[in-house]
C-alpha cells in the first residue's frame, strides 16, 4: 500500500509498505480517506522533535471509514461507517492510568511520533480506539482530533461561565480552546501575532483579540479585564515568552493550563505563583469524551471547516507541500492528505 514516509531531517517521501489488511478479533480495518499534518509531524520533518525515531510513518488526526471488524468488536461499528481514532496509547498499569487519566500515560505512544502513524491508505486499530464521527463527514474527521486537545485543555482549566479565558495561540488546538470556552459561556479573549487567525478566532467564539506583536498585552489585558487580569490562560504556543506571559498576566488566585512544549528552558518570577496562589496545570492529548464533544460541536454545522483547511494534497504532492509548509509555517492550519 501507499505510505507516506518521513526518512530524516527535511527528507519525506512517497514509499510503498506491506501492508498487512489481517485482523484480529478486537481489531477493526479501517480505509484511511484524510490525514492531517500538525506541528508535530513539521518538527518531525524538520529534525525538532526528539520523540521520533527516523524514519516513520507520520500522521495521527484521521478521517476513514471502517472496511471490517474482527469477531470481538461490538456490533456498533459497522462496515462502511465513518470513523476518527484516538492516535493514543494506554498501559492500564502506570499512575495515570490508575488514576482515570489516559490520555496522559506514562508510556504513551501516539500515531506518527513514537509509532507508525496513518499517513497510509489503509490502518488498523484496537475497536477502543475507533470513535464513530456521527453526521461528519471523513474530510472532517481530519480535523477532530486537534481540536480535542484543546477542548480538553478548558476540561482542565474548570472553565465556568464567570471566567475571562486568554488562550495564546491561535493554531488549530488553540482554537478548539477558544470554541470550547466560548461553549462555555465564558469571556474568550484570543491571542496571536498573525490578523488572520484572529479575525477567525472571533467567528470561532473569541469576544476580544489581541495581537502580540503589535500591541501592549499586558494593557489591553488591564483594560479587557476591569484590571483583574484573565482567570484562566491556556498556553498553546509553547515558546518561553508565552509561558512568562501566562504567568505574569493571569489574575490572583488564576489558573494556568500548558499545552504547548517549550524547546528551551523558561525562566519564571517564581513569587508570582505564592503570591497569586496559582493552579498552574499541564495537559496532554485528550479524552475520549472530549472527541464526542467536538464531534457534537462540528455536526452543528457551525464550524468553519474550510477556513481551517489551508491546503488538501495528494500523496504525491506532498513532499512540495511540506517543504511550502516549512518555509512559512505561520500562515498554515491544517495540510490535508487524500489517500
Amino acid at each position: 500500500m501507499k505510505a507516506i514516509k518521513i526518512t530524516d531531517e527535511r527528507q519525506i517521501v512517497l514509499t510503498d509498505i506491506n501492508g498487512d489488511k489481517e485482523i484480529k478479533p478486537e481489531e477493526v480495518l479501517l480505509k484511511v480517506n484524510y490525514v492531517g499534518f500538525c506541528g508535530s509531524d513539521l518538527n518531525t520533518y524538520l529534525g525538532r522533535n526528539p520523540m521520533v525515531k527516523m524514519p516513520v510513518i507520520p500522521g495521527h488526526e484521521v478521517g476513514a471509514t471502517i472496511v471490517s471488524t474482527g469477531s470481538d468488536v461490538p456490533e456498533g461499528l459497522k462496515p462502511g461507517m465513518t470513523v476518527t481514532v484516538n492516535p493514543y496509547t494506554n498501559c492500564n498499569k502506570c499512575a495515570s492510568c490508575r488514576n482515570g487519566r489516559p490520555n496522559a500515560c506514562k508510556d504513551n505512544q501516539t500515531l506518527g511520533v513514537q509509532r507508525n502513524g496513518a499517513m497510509r491508505e489503509f490502518l488498523v486499530m484496537p475497536w477502543e480506539k475507533v470513535i464513530p464521527a456521527g453526521l461528519l463527514t471523513p474530510r472532517s474527521c481530519a480535523l477532530v482530533e486537534p481540536m480535542s486537545v484543546g477542548f480538553h485543555a478548558v476540561s482542565r482549566a474548570q472553565v465556568t461561565d464567570v471566567d475571562v479565558v486568554l488562550v495564546i495561540g491561535c493554531g488549530m488546538v488553540g482554537m478548539g480552546a477558544v470554541v470550547r470556552s466560548a461553549m462555555r459561556g465564558s469571556t474568550v479573549i484570543a491571542a496571536d501575532i498573525d490578523d488572520e487567525k484572529l479575525a477567525l478566532a472571533r467567528r470561532m467564539g473569541a469576544s476580544y483579540t489581541i495581537n502580540t506583536k503589535t500591541e501592549n498585552v499586558h494593557t489591553r489585558l488591564l483594560e479587557m479585564t476591569s484590571g483583574f487580569g484573565p482567570d484562566v490562560v491556556i498556553e498553546a504556543v509553547g515558546s518561553a515568552s508565552t509561558y512568562q506571559t501566562a504567568v505574569d498576566e493571569v489574575a490572583f488566585t488564576g489558573r494556568v493550563i500548558c499545552i504547548g512544549y517549550a524547546k528551551t528552558d523558561v525562566s519564571f518570577q517564581t513569587k508570582y505563583f505564592v503570591q497569586k496562589e496559582l493552579d498552574i496545570r499541564g495537559s496532554r492529548n485528550a479524552m475520549p469524551s472530549d472527541f464526542r464533544a467536538v464531534i457534537h460541536y462540528m455536526e452543528r454545522g457551525t464550524c468553519p471547516i474550510e477556513e481551517l483547511i489551508s491546503a488538501e494534497v495528494t500523496p504525491e504532492t506532498t513532499p512540495e507541500a511540506m517543504k511550502q509548509w516549512a518555509d512559512n509555517p505561520g500562515k498554515v492550519f491544517r495540510i490535508l492528505v487524500k489517500f
